[in-house]
């Protein structure tokens, strides 16, 4: 995808390049930005309105050391170019000292380099690509698709027992290494290998009767996937058309939302997630109290994406305030580098940026399961699962 980056003018990234961090000093606002899907075939929109109504309400307590924060979500479409060029509206025009909330399927991949560059710092509420877990300059709040796949695979092998698990995959871009490291750790784990693996599946295919059929045809008792919501609901129907009706699904967080749990009425043998965050569905649950009640207030949808932008927002405004003397990209980026870990209810293990090469420091899930005719998510377990450390 970084073969897109020369789309952008030169002139651009010399005006942008030019600016970086000359906020030095200042007593106006904190500009903080994001690059976010917020229009395109997928949009993820909550995760930086969550981070912004976090920002608000701190704005109207009084700001960080009586300055407000700024907060600039930037629509990246889905698009290449598009988020190359959001990156640097944000990061070169508007000179935010850090990125924070962002959600993206793309930018980290296509912006990692030119974070560096500028010598910032980025805090995704949902970080995607295999580059948001990798980059010395980006550290993501959630637990990452390839984490997930790990964690759901412990699940199905060491909490549900099964022994033939199957995984169809769906790959877009670069991420069928990732995924496969992510299998490969559950195999390194556990000393167990999948049956049958197939990373032909498409996103947005319109039959996955083919696909079901093989994994049938294979001996799967278990089937991990990582798809979105319509793609997820057709593959339960064609295995419900098939009459494969005792197959237990091993999904990611991609699937949690209330109106999946009311789409499927046949889930086989159970629809089983680790959630990224504390189960929102979990209504009662104090952990997530502080979130749902701000959510509320600002008419943004309690999902896993509006819970990633709200704790990424949080802990920065956490780092912000423990700083002493100007706030600047340079201070910010330093704060982080050296903060200490922070804790929350909302995740099973403390977020913490640091100065390591990557961050993929969050791996615990909570468990939960979708039966069939429930038509919602119930909780699976009574605590965190989590990947051991190897």
């Amino acid at each position: 995808m970084r073969k897109f980056l020369p789309a952008l003018s030169a002139a651009v990234l010399l005006a942008t390049a030019g600016c970086a961090g000359s906020d030095a000093g200042s007593n106006g606002p904190i500009v903080v930005g994001s690059v976010n899907a917020l229009s395109g075939a997928a949009t993820f929109p909550e995760a930086s309105q969550a981070a912004k109504a976090v920002f608000d309400a701190a704005n109207a307590a009084g700001g960080v050391n009586g300055r407000k924060i700024e907060y600039k979500a930037i629509d990246d479409k889905g698009d290449p170019a598009a988020a190359a060029a959001a990156a640097r509206e944000v990061v070169g025009g508007d000179r935010a000292v850090a990125l924070v909330g962002s959600s993206s399927l793309i930018e980290c991949e296509i912006n990692e380099k030119y974070y560096e560059q500028q010598k910032i710092l980025s805090m995704p509420g949902i970080g995607v690509d295999p580059a948001c877990f990798s980059s010395p300059n980006i550290a993501p709040v959630n637990v990452g698709p390839f984490h997930d796949m790990t964690l759901t695979l412990l699940y199905g092998s060491e909490v549900l027992k099964q022994d033939d698990i199957c995984a169809l995959l769906e790959i877009a871009g670069n991420t069928l290494p990732a995924y496969q490291a992510a299998i490969g750790e559950w195999t390194k784990i556990t000393g167990k290998k999948l049956k049958y693996l197939d990373s032909t599946v498409p996103y947005g295919g319109s039959d996955y009767t083919p696909y079901i059929v093989k994994a049938r045809a294979a001996g799967c008792k278990a089937i991990t996937v990582n798809p979105v919501e319509p793609d997820s609901i057709g593959q339960l129907k064609a295995a419900q058309a098939q009459g494969w009706t005792d197959v237990t699904w091993l999904l990611l967080t991609s699937v949690y939302s209330e109106n999946y749990a009311k789409a499927i009425s046949n889930a086989g043998a159970g629809v089983y997630v680790p959630a990224e965050f504390y189960p929102f569905t979990d209504a009662a649950a104090p952990a997530n109290k502080d979130w749902r009640e701000l959510m509320a207030k600002n008419k943004i949808p309690l999902t896993s994406f509006s819970q990633g932008g709200y704790l990424a927002a949080k802990y920065f405004l956490a780092v912000l305030r423990g700083m002493k003397g100007d706030i600047t990209r340079e201070t910010v980026s330093k704060a982080l580098r050296e903060m200490k870990p922070i804790s929350d209810p909302m995740v099973g293990t403390p977020y913490v940026f640091g100065p390591a090469q990557a961050h993929h420091d969050n791996t615990a899930g909570w468990p939960i399961k979708l039966a069939t005719g429930a038509n919602k998510w119930d909780l699976a377990a009574q605590d965190w699962l989590r990947i051991p450390k190897q």
